[in-house]
């Protein structure tokens, strides 16, 4: 037995390995394919800007950098983006002054969130599967572009994605109050990650198998409390910088000011579901076909989605739905709508890149199925993963240099 034992922890620390060898070869490649620094800094360093900031008792930049996509506030320049992803460089400035080293950050946060999807999904999965499915999540889809270079955009989306898949794990195994505090991090990185929060519970609750108000009560009011905690700071961090608890920045931002329709909303309702769900990849030009750079179907983008979807549709037919299979596509839904009422969906990319915030939902589907990976399903990720190894060699931010 104790034998057994042993063999089968060396087997999901080997699998562990494999997909952390694998990522590092793959973003060598894309490395290369793209002319991106693997380590290094990015040239859209806002949240190390904004960490210097800090360091000298300041809330604003202080002057404009015209590359950055920065808030204007009463004469004075801000960062237009939650402030999570801040709080690591603030502290790695420490050690690396204003020069952090980004792109290699950004990896560190991809290879954690795979990490997590294979720990979440190996008992139900087996290790093979579950390090196959770790691996997809970080590059079958649009996370291989965000990991090539740490910038502020592809920072925020990754750190989200790992801070979700940890709470999502440890909601899985029982372990509610870090995960709360994990998932209210990453609203601070992607606020519509707030849709998460209600799935968490409910793994937990079925994990645990608490029925009555009070068992749920008892157990989750300190993660709920922490929840509120990280909410507040954010709150007061908002009214700092703007005047109002809400405000982020977002609406400071020049781009958004000049929009008859700002941001969000459901005027970029119908454009958002021609591009980015029934939109094709490809787009004929002066030098014949070529990959859309704007934005494409975020199932063609991601076929992760495709993955959950399917699923769901066949457990309905088949009847093998339960709570957190429901709860699951209904806040996926929710949250995909609530993406799809923003102007530009994530500008220039490869795919459909604000959709990578819905592949959690995926994993936390998985830790309430009992079916493992299907060869069709397989089949799939494999020929995502080459397309979206080509189309990022193809589609990406250039490389350039920060002051």
């Amino acid at each position: 037995m104790n034998a057994a034992k042993t063999s089968g922890r060396r087997g999901t620390w080997v699998t562990a390995l494999c997909v952390v060898l694998l990522s590092l070869g793959l973003w060598a490649l894309l490395s290369v394919w793209t002319n991106t620094p693997f380590a290094g800094k990015s040239p859209y360093c806002t949240y190390t800007l904004q960490a210097m900031a800090w360091r000298d008792g300041r809330v604003s930049l202080g002057q404009d950098y015209p590359w950055l996509e920065l808030a204007v506030y009463q004469g004075d320049w801000y960062v237009s983006f939650p402030p999570t992803p801040t709080v690591p460089i603030y502290l790695l400035t420490f050690l690396f002054g204003s020069n952090v080293p980004d792109n290699l950050l950004i990896k560190v946060y991809a290879l954690v969130g795979m990490l997590a999807v294979f720990f979440a999904l190996r008992k139900r999965q087996g290790n093979l599967r579950a390090g196959f499915i770790a691996l997809m999540t970080g590059f079958c889809g649009s996370a291989a572009a965000l990991a090539t270079q740490g910038a502020v955009w592809y920072q925020a989306q990754m750190l989200a994605f790992c801070l979700t898949a940890c709470a999502v794990c440890l909601a899985s195994e029982g372990s509610i109050t870090v995960s709360l505090f994990l998932y209210a991090l990453s609203v601070g990185c992607r606020p519509f990650n707030v849709a998460y929060g209600p799935l968490l519970m409910l793994i937990w609750a079925r994990r645990k198998r608490l029925h009555t108000t009070r068992e749920l009560a008892r157990g989750l009011w300190k993660g709920i409390v922490l929840g509120l905690c990280v909410a507040a700071a954010y709150a007061a961090y908002n009214y700092a910088r703007f005047g109002d608890p809400l405000e982020f920045g977002t609406n400071y931002l020049p781009e958004f000011m000049r929009s008859a329709h700002g941001e969000f909303s459901l005027k970029h309702l119908a454009n958002n579901l021609r591009n980015v769900v029934l939109g094709g990849p490809l787009e004929r030009g002066e030098n014949g076909w070529s990959i859309k750079k704007y934005g494409f179907s975020l199932f063609l983008a991601n076929p992760l989605l495709i993955c959950l979807v399917v699923r769901f549709v066949l457990d309905a037919a088949k009847r093998r739905l339960n709570s957190v299979k429901c709860l699951c596509m209904a806040l996926f839904l929710a949250q995909m709508f609530l993406l799809l009422l923003h102007r530009t969906f994530g500008g220039f990319q490869f795919g459909a890149r604000y959709a990578f915030d819905l592949v959690p939902y995926y994993v936390a589907y998985l830790c309430a199925d009992e079916r493992r990976l299907s060869a069709w399903e397989i089949a799939l990720m494999l020929a995502g993963l080459a397309f979206s190894l080509y189309g990022v060699s193809v589609v990406h931010i250039d490389n350039g240099f920060c002051d």
